[in-house]
């Protein structure tokens, strides 16, 4: 149990995983929009949403030819659900979560996504 709690904590210590779960709260999005969002590389956005999926935070959902990332709100882990809500009310006033999330916004997927 121990050892499940030091590797969630490392995941949420990394400010990038904390915007990308502080967007998919809001709604799903691909690593395409969540690069443009958060100013990383594609590999760097595929990294972190690797971490953050092995450890339950998220699911992947394919839809043609992209690949949508939401939260894992089926989750039983409650240490996972109950951080999730510890993190929505206390991210959602930050002004660079409310600077992502007005991307987000703006955003269009086949403008972002061009495969």
């Amino acid at each position: 149990m121990m050892n499940n709690i030091i590797k969630i904590f490392k995941v949420l210590s990394d400010k990038n995983r904390l915007r990308i779960l502080m967007l998919l709260t809001k709604n799903k999005l691909c690593v395409c929009e969540l690069r443009d969002i958060l100013g990383i590389t594609i590999s760097t956005v595929s990294k972190h949403l690797s971490i953050l999926k092995d450890l339950g935070f998220i699911i992947d959902e394919k839809d043609g030819k992209w690949v949508y990332y939401s939260l894992n709100t089926a989750s039983r882990d409650i240490i996972l659900n109950h951080l999730l809500l510890f993190l929505q009310i206390n991210l959602h006033d930050e002004e660079q979560i409310k600077s992502d999330l007005e991307k987000a916004n703006r955003l269009c997927i086949n403008e972002v996504c061009k495969m």
